[in-house]
């Protein structure tokens, strides 16, 4: 039986109105026009400092952090790629997520600033992350790099390790997936089946942006797409999915395409959980961080 606290969240998400938001492509494309106008803060909370150390540098022309475990060395190094339909900026519970991950993994994590779309578009965002990966598998070797991400972070992730592998870059020790977008295009029947029971996300809207992520991409991609990228050759895989997430259908259509390209996968289905479930702050989403930390330190 889920935790009171899971059961409580689809009732905040719902208060928050996200899903209104991206249940119209008008609504969508409105609030992220406002937001170019507006911005939102990306740095990571003051009070981050007390727990983890919280360094900044600028790679090219974006902000890069690094977060690390006080006063212990930091033995492996991740990235983590955040959440937020590729639109929309990091927030307060990806850097506590993080700052969680650095600490019980005794990792350094960096956490680019990527730029949003439309600015910010695949063809130019991926080829930039991927870089900062490589760099960090030149520095601590490929068996000490995992690289995260949620949701739209996780579809990038996917594709960022998609694209090492075409540099001929050895796998790195884990790509970790939570929620993960994988398809961009969002047209899997399932999602219309699920759809009444996600609290937080809809179609729509989420076309609406990833358009603007797209850009002059074709829809299948891998960058932007990389279900339609060939696995084979990547290294372990861990994901998390809950069946009250639209995007719990991308999940699913992974697990054939891994197993027929010999890919383990780590796959965790919270039934009746959330988009986003496992790093959300319920017992549920503790639980899968644990599990994060093992695929990041084994």
């Amino acid at each position: 039986m889920a935790s009171l606290l899971s059961r409580l969240a689809p009732i905040v998400i719902t208060l928050r109105g996200t899903k209104r938001l991206l249940s119209s492509p008008h609504r969508t494309l409105a609030r992220i026009t406002q937001l170019r106008e507006h911005p939102e803060p990306y740095e990571p909370p003051r009070s981050l400092s007390k727990k983890v150390d919280v360094s900044l540098s600028v790679i090219g022309d974006w902000p890069v952090y690094e977060i690390a475990p006080k006063g212990t060395p930091a033995d492996n190094r991740a990235l983590y790629l955040h959440g937020g339909c590729y639109v929309f900026e990091i927030d307060p519970l990806h850097w506590s997520l993080v700052a969680a991950l650095a600490t019980q993994a005794s990792a350094r994590i960096t956490v680019p600033i990527m730029p949003l779309a439309p600015q910010g578009t695949a063809s130019s965002v991926v080829p930039a992350v991927a870089d900062l990966a490589a760099s960090l598998i030149d520095e601590v070797g490929a068996d000490r790099v995992s690289i995260l991400g949620d949701s739209s972070g996780g579809g990038m992730a996917l594709a960022v390790a998609l694209e090492l592998l075409e540099r001929g870059l050895p796998p790195v020790k884990a790509t970790i997936l939570s929620a993960p977008w994988l398809d961009i295009t969002c047209t899997d029947p399932m999602i219309d089946v699920i759809a009444p029971n996600d609290p937080w996300l809809a179609a729509p809207g989420l076309k609406a942006a990833g358009a603007l992520y797209c850009a002059a991409l074709s829809e299948d991609d891998r960058r932007v797409s990389p279900l339609f990228g060939s696995l084979v050759g990547l290294g372990p895989i861990t994901m998390f999915s809950g069946t009250r997430d639209i995007l719990n259908a991308d999940a699913r259509r992974l697990l054939p395409l891994a197993e027929a390209a010999g890919i383990a996968v780590d796959y965790h289905e919270g039934e009746g959980m959330i988009h986003n479930y496992a790093i959300l702050p319920t017992p549920e989403g503790r639980v899968a961080q644990h599990i994060m930390v093992a695929a990041m330190t084994r």
